[in-house]
Formats: C-alpha cells, structure tokens, sequence
C-alpha cells in the first residue's frame, strides 16, 4: 500500500548510495533517460529479495514512473515469470534461474546480490546431510534443487536415499513442526518461523557452511529481450538495487519497516531478522561468474541440467552494466 517516505528513511537510502552518489549523478547525465518508464518485478512469498521491494524511490530517481510487481506462490515461479514476459526483472536463486534457462528461457544475469538464505533444519538426532538417508524431507516453496545437490554433495542418490514431501497442499513446514517428517529446507521467512516455534534445529546453513557459503545465493536476472532493446534502463535498473542492497546491508530495522508498510511481508520481526542475517553486503566481493559456474558444473553432475557452464555464462550472462556501475563507484 502507499506510503509516505519519511525523512530518516530518505537520509538511510541516502546513505546506501552514498559510495557513488558524485558519480553517480554525473552518470545519470551521461546515460540520458531510460528508454521506457515502467517495469515489472516479480513478487514472492520471500524476503530475503528485499532490495527488490524497498528501492521504488531510488527507481523513480532513475526515471522510473510506474513500478508494478507480479505474485508468484513458489520459488520456481520467480524466473518462469520472466520468461513468459510477465515480468521483467526478478531476484531469485541462481539454481532457479539456470533451470529456467535449461528450459529455454530467454534470460540473462546481470548480477549477484547476496549469499546465503536457505537452512536445512532436521529433527532431533539427525546431524548431518548424510544421515537423511532414508528419511522424509520436505520444501513448501523451495525448488529441490538445492537439496537434490547438498544430498549428491555428500554421495547420496536423491532420488533413491530421501522421500520427498514438496506438494504445497500437504503444508510441509507444518509435517515438519508437528515432527511428522524429519527435515525440511526453505528460506526466509520459513526458518525465522521454525525458529520462532522452535521446530528442529539447523543441519546446514547456505550463509554459513560451506561450500555453499562461498557463492552467491540469490542473483538479479532479467528478460533478454529488455537488455537487449532498453540497455540505459537495464542499468539504471541495476543501479538501483544494488543502492538498495547497501541499504539493506546498513539498516535492516528501516529496510524492514518498509516491507511490512508497503504490504510485502506482514512480519516484521521476521523481515528484520532476515534483513540483518543475510550477507548484503558481499555483491562487491564475490564473483558472479564463478558462482553460476560453481553452480552449473553441480547441476550438470547431478543430472538437473545438461547445458556446460560455458554455454550458460556465453549465452545468458550480461555483466556490462555491472562492470560500469562498479567503475562509477570506484569499487
């Protein structure tokens, strides 16, 4: 719902760009206005995409005029959004957006944004990856994919050594705190529930463990078709969230408050909680490329995609607009 942007709230988003706020503006003159004013996110049950719902003003000082959001249930709903055209840019896990593009999705990367947010909790007596042999897992929005590769990471056939509960319908997370099942893997706001209800306890953690921890978790991705005809609004786009990433990085009580008054979460505990835990402030450190490889090369192993990392990091990676954000902000 609208929202009227307080004063400490437009200092904090101040602040989140102030690295590059000098060049910043010069590169806004040199860009010239974004060949299109409206755009399309995609809206999901996940917070840990913020940067994607609390940049509308840092938008709108880009030349954005109208900014609409597309809901989606699921996690594997992100990028199929994209590439029906229904929206136009989305975070969401980089396995989601390989598999999108495995699928034939005209897609691209443009950058990573954070790592880690997903946690593997298990029951009491199950300490590790390799002791879900045989056990019952579930995932309410997750795609499998993550669990499919930590299972295979530890010599475990998927398919065979885990059952799987990932019908919605049968409310996974709720098996899992009434100990019906003995694992289940999510990302915010599902483990700050569990949490809170103190369901199980947490056998792998992307933020923390590795090798997982070392890659980037959830990247921005866009419609090719968009890069391709609108390159001055692709970068603006850009610009923009990673401006908000910082501010995430910053604030996590402002960045928080924002998503519960605009409607994208009704948590606020939670959202702050995801806000202040996961590692915001990486997407200058890590490499993008190496984390669609890392990822592409697992996917590949473990039969999910056939596509070479090559292929994927040729054909649907753009990191132009990264390189020229990062050469206006001297980062």
């Amino acid at each position: 719902m609208p929202m009227m942007q307080t004063r400490r709230d437009f200092l904090c988003v101040l602040s989140a760009g102030a690295a590059g706020l000098f060049g910043t503006e010069r590169a806004l003159a040199a860009d010239g206005p974004p060949e299109i004013a409206a755009l399309r996110f995609v809206k999901s049950p996940a917070i840990c995409v913020a940067p994607q719902y609390v940049g509308e003003e840092l938008l709108r000082a880009e030349g954005f005029t109208e900014i609409g959001y597309v809901t989606v249930k699921t996690g594997d709903e992100f990028s199929s959004m994209l590439a029906q055209g229904r929206a136009d840019f989305t975070i969401t896990f980089a396995l989601d957006l390989i598999s999108t593009i495995e699928a034939g999705a005209p897609l691209v990367m443009l950058a990573g944004i954070h790592i880690g947010c997903y946690e593997l909790f298990a029951r009491e007596g199950i300490r590790s990856v390799a002791e879900l042999k045989g056990k019952t897992v579930g995932l309410q929005t997750a795609s499998p994919a993550l669990l499919t590769l930590m299972a295979a990471n530890v010599g475990l056939d998927p398919q065979k050594d885990i059952h799987w509960v990932t019908d919605p319908a049968l409310q996974p997370l709720e098996l899992f705190a009434e100990r019906k099942i003995d694992a289940f893997l999510g990302f915010p706001p599902e483990p700050q529930e569990l949490r809170a209800r103190r369901a199980g306890h947490v056998i792998v953690s992307t933020t923390l463990d590795r090798p997982w921890s070392q890659y980037f978790c959830c990247m921005l991705g866009c419609r090719r078709d968009f890069a391709g005809k609108y390159p001055v609004a692709t970068k603006r786009v850009l610009r923009a969230v990673l401006k908000a990433t910082d501010w995430c990085a910053s604030d996590s009580a402002a960045v928080a408050r924002r998503m519960v008054d605009r409607g994208f979460t009704s948590r606020y505990d939670y959202a702050e909680q995801t806000v202040r835990e996961v590692p915001y402030d990486k997407w200058r450190d890590y490499d993008p490329a190496d984390s669609l490889r890392f990822y592409a090369l697992r996917m590949r192993e473990a039969g999910l995609i056939k596509a070479t990392p090559q292929k994927i990091l040729a054909e649907n990676t753009d990191w132009r607009f990264l390189d020229e954000v990062k050469r206006e902000w001297k980062t």
